[in-house]
């Protein structure tokens, strides 16, 4: 049986349970050095939790450690603690680079991959997992094969696909991952030879967007990591992707929009600016990030009488797609 009728065959069972259509809107990661005094305030009380501070502000935020080795199960846990009063808050995770990059991981790996990801999971708080693949990886027999033995690993989540080569962007790629139930990872990134365009495709149930930035400069060549996503947009450069977010939320059940320029918090920041776009009103922002980033008193909500920089909003919940512009 080919792998595409195994799929076929499997049952529905626990992989996609919600049917309302919501736009989820965060930075991805959280645990960065320069967030200090930007996203995070500088002196921070006792019992401060950078997951739990954000949740206040966004109800998603993308785990980019699981990219790097897997989630524990206990780390899960805490986490889920830290958002417990947020109902509508959920983590995306990025799956293990042993299965993306380097792609020499066996069932040990699996087994250690899924822990902390049952963890989320279970709790309903997992919102997607994102297969994220180097630009090398390209539209092949090979890579095609690989994705759905990939997929049938980790059937029990809701999947998504990032790639970053152009010889995705075609009507096959389309209708494979929808045959697979994968959802397609739509992205902003600098347009360099063969690089993927801008696009706003909407494949199974899960809609997502990840906007890294536009440093041409730095994309392929630099001397730190970090430098790459060091990209501020300004709301002209945003205002098409809250559009393609809207677009993409009509045809999806869930969609997540994420900001992956994250030095020096300007994901935050951006993450901010889509949310007040999309819902057309003003949104609470951390006193620490308007110093930084006095752009984003535009769209701040005034704050609250006798309230200092630690505030906390309301809870936010998720964006209805049709929400006033």
């Amino acid at each position: 049986m080919s792998v595409l009728a195994k799929i076929a065959s499997l049952p529905d069972v626990n992989r996609h349970s919600s049917t309302s259509h919501t736009i989820r809107i965060g930075p991805a990661g959280w645990s960065y050095l320069d967030w200090a005094g930007l996203a995070y305030p500088r002196s921070r009380p006792r019992g401060f939790h950078e997951t739990e501070f954000l949740a206040r502000f966004f109800d998603v935020i993308e785990v980019n450690t699981s990219f790097y080795q897997p989630i524990r199960a206990e780390m899960a846990r805490s986490w889920l603690t830290q958002v417990r009063a947020h109902p509508r808050f959920q983590f995306t995770a990025k799956l293990w680079r042993r299965f993306t990059h380097d792609r020499d991981a066996g069932r040990d790996e699996e087994r250690a991959a899924k822990q902390g990801l049952n963890v989320l999971a279970e709790a309903g708080k997992l919102g997607a997992l994102l297969l994220q693949f180097p630009w090398s990886y390209r539209w092949t027999k090979e890579n095609r094969e690989y994705l759905g033995a990939l997929v049938m690993q980790f059937l029990e989540y809701p999947l998504v696909l990032e790639v970053r080569h152009s010889s995705w962007n075609c009507p096959e790629a389309f209708d494979l991952l929808g045959e697979l139930g994968v959802g397609f990872c739509n992205i902003d990134q600098p347009i360099i030879g063969r690089s993927l365009p801008p696009t706003a495709e909407a494949v199974g149930p899960v809609g997502y967007f990840r906007l890294h930035g536009r440093n041409y400069n730095q994309w392929f060549e630099h001397s730190e990591p970090h430098e790459r996503y060091n990209y501020l947009y300004s709301m002209d450069e945003l205002e098409p992707w809250a559009k393609r977010a809207e677009r993409v939320a009509e045809r999806a059940q869930s969609t997540f929009v994420i900001t992956n320029n994250h030095f020096e918090a300007k994901g935050v920041a951006n993450a901010l600016e889509i949310k007040s776009l999309i819902t057309g009103k003003p949104v609470e922002v951390p006193e620490t990030m308007i110093k930084r980033y006095p752009e984003l008193k535009s769209i701040a909500a005034p704050p609250k009488s006798g309230t200092g920089e630690e505030s906390t909003p309301p809870e936010q919940g998720s964006l209805s797609f049709d929400s006033p512009r």
